[in-house]
């Protein structure tokens, strides 16, 4: 009788031949790109870095795609959309110390987002290791220290033979649910140092499933089949486990209406009659979810934004499914279902009784027409245009990704993504500089469509090099720069907060002539222009800017009365 684990995989004889006369004039650092072929990695973002220049001349003897972009923070946010666009691990490169630390605020968005990033840095010489102070370049005690925090898993090699098997188990961390950046340091040494190690030919890294309890997702279908005001919060797991068909099945199952969270933008359709889309800011909406009687939280751990500032305090039953065991139950008691998001609904539409309720859209209906007349009330046309020159001139399927900024605020609230997958913001850890070089990424990801990034000026400065990027590897991306002197939402904080604002004043450039600089085509637009110029700009291949100058107020909040 013969065992799976007794199963031997023999080489074939080119393998064979291959692995004994391994070709001459290789290195450590082709031990790591011929791994990362070997997993399927078709593409690589990074910089270069004098520790790290052995795999950067191994780049030139695979078959790898390199984008190169101009700040490691900045390649970090374009392998972030990359891993979101694709759910491939997106390997970035880097090298020791500074170029390393750099890259921790994207890393920490990556994590926020689980978004499965590869990142894989040099070291000091091997010598140096141990948290020894001998003087080296880039020397840190302990570089992966720095790391631990804010990844899922950190892998240090220190030999040769090491490198495909770290790789492969951080491969594998970085794609099990829920997904998120890896960290792999390898000594300069060890990448630079000829190696008689065979090319590596196998590769096969396969992530874990998370199915959910059966007697928890019992208990649940048998609560939401009974409830008699259900409701659902959709979140990002939803989209991260492609799972928006399933939740649709069991919302029309259940004639219980959906929110999504900011992260979980598309999860579920827009103008569905039992869609009260992402209005989570919102009193109203906070009303309604406390008064389910059963409340379904579906890849969400209810942070801060996805209960109006944590002043959602539900009255009913709550049960959560979610993958990242640190966010089950860390917000409200609920029946928690540790679980990847597709396969928790899966078993609850196979469960789950259906239920009659005619008056949900009703009650659907009523809850938006509050919130409509609560913004109408505020004198917001001006933001409520451009959001929505935005949306018509952003092609159906086309992806989008928002800085931190005014116009991104409302779009979470208001902006209807139209599918999931396509709009993403850096709403998870909040820090400035994503929408661009994310973007990028995402157009290398896909370049069938093309790409649309938001930014204030604030934020635009963070990532202004990437211009270069841009246009050194022709990315189909168009930038829409909302120019209003300043970081507006700390301006709009501090005022009210303290009468008036300190240090949000910025003096800035002249966006279209800086872009032009880089043979980046540019425009100035007005909001009634506005959808013209983007809807042009967009349908232009390449990369382009279009500068608003705006200044755009916020809503106002619910969570202070």
């Amino acid at each position: 009788m013969t065992h799976d684990h007794d199963l031997v995989l023999r080489p074939t004889a080119a393998q064979t031949e291959a692995a004994l006369n391994p070709p001459g004039g290789r290195n450590g650092g082709d031990l790591v790109v011929e791994t990362l072929a070997g997993l399927g990695a078709t593409t690589v973002f990074g910089l270069p870095g004098q520790h790290a220049l052995g795999m950067f001349d191994a780049l030139r003897r695979s078959d790898l795609r390199y984008i190169g972009l101009r700040v490691e923070n900045n390649a970090g946010f374009a392998a972030d959309a990359y891993g979101r666009i694709t759910g491939e691990a997106a390997p970035l490169l880097l090298s020791t110390g500074p170029g390393a630390l750099t890259s921790l605020a994207a890393l920490q968005e990556a994590r926020a987002a689980s978004a499965p990033v590869l990142a894989i840095s040099s070291q000091i010489p091997t010598a140096g290791l141990g948290g020894g102070r001998h003087g080296y370049l880039h020397e840190l005690p302990d570089q992966s220290a720095s790391f631990r925090g804010v990844v899922k898993s950190v892998h240090t090699v220190r030999t040769q033979s090491q490198i495909p098997s770290a790789i492969a188990e951080a491969w594998t961390s970085a794609l099990t649910v829920p997904h998120g950046p890896v960290w792999v340091e390898i000594p300069q040494d060890v990448l630079l140092a000829e190696t008689p190690i065979p090319v590596v030919t196998g590769g096969d890294a396969f992530p874990e499933e998370l199915p959910p309890r059966p007697e928890l997702t019992a208990v649940a279908a048998d609560l939401l089949s009974r409830a008699e005001r259900p409701a659902i919060i959709a979140g990002g797991g939803v989209v991260r486990a492609d799972a928006s068909k399933k939740l649709r099945q069991l919302a029309e199952r259940l004639r219980a209406p959906v929110v999504t969270t900011f992260g979980g933008k598309g999860a579920f359709p827009w103008t569905h009659p039992l869609s009260l889309q992402s209005w989570l800011e919102d009193r109203h909406t906070t009303d309604f979810l406390e008064d389910a009687d059963v409340l379904l939280v579906v890849g969400s751990g209810l942070g801060e934004l996805s209960s109006n500032y944590h002043t959602f305090q539900p009255r009913g039953r709550v049960i959560q499914i979610e993958a990242d065991l640190g966010k089950l139950e860390s917000n409200h008691p609920a029946l928690g279902i540790h679980a990847d998001a597709r396969l928790a609904l899966q078993a609850l539409l196979e469960t789950v009784e259906e239920r009659t309720d005619p008056a949900a859209p009703e009650r659907v209906r009523d809850v938006l027409d509050k919130v409509r007349e609560r913004i109408a009330a505020q004198e917001l046309t001006l933001e409520q245009d451009v959001l929505a020159a935005v949306r018509r001139a952003l092609p159906s399927g086309a992806p989008s990704f928002w800085d931190m900024t005014i116009l991104a605020y409302w779009a979470w609230s208001a902006f209807d993504a139209g599918a999931p997958n396509t709009m993403h913001s850096a709403q998870g850890a909040g820090g400035l500089g994503y929408g661009f070089p994310a973007a990028l990424g995402a157009a290398a990801a896909d370049p069938t469509h093309p790409v649309l990034a938001v930014s204030g000026d604030g934020g635009a400065l963070y990532s202004i090099a990437e211009l270069a990027t841009a246009r050194q590897y022709d990315l189909n991306v168009t930038w829409l720069i909302v120019d209003d002197g300043g970081y507006g939402i700390l301006r709009e904080y501090m005022t009210d907060a303290f009468g008036q604002p300190t240090a949000t004043e910025l003096t800035r450039p002249d966006y279209v002539a800086l872009a032009e600089s880089f043979g980046v085509p540019g425009v100035r637009t007005s909001p009634e222009t506005l959808e013209a110029d983007l809807a042009k700009a967009l349908a232009s291949p390449g990369p382009s800017v279009v500068v608003l100058p705006a200044v755009l107020r916020m809503f106002a909040p619910t969570h202070l009365d």
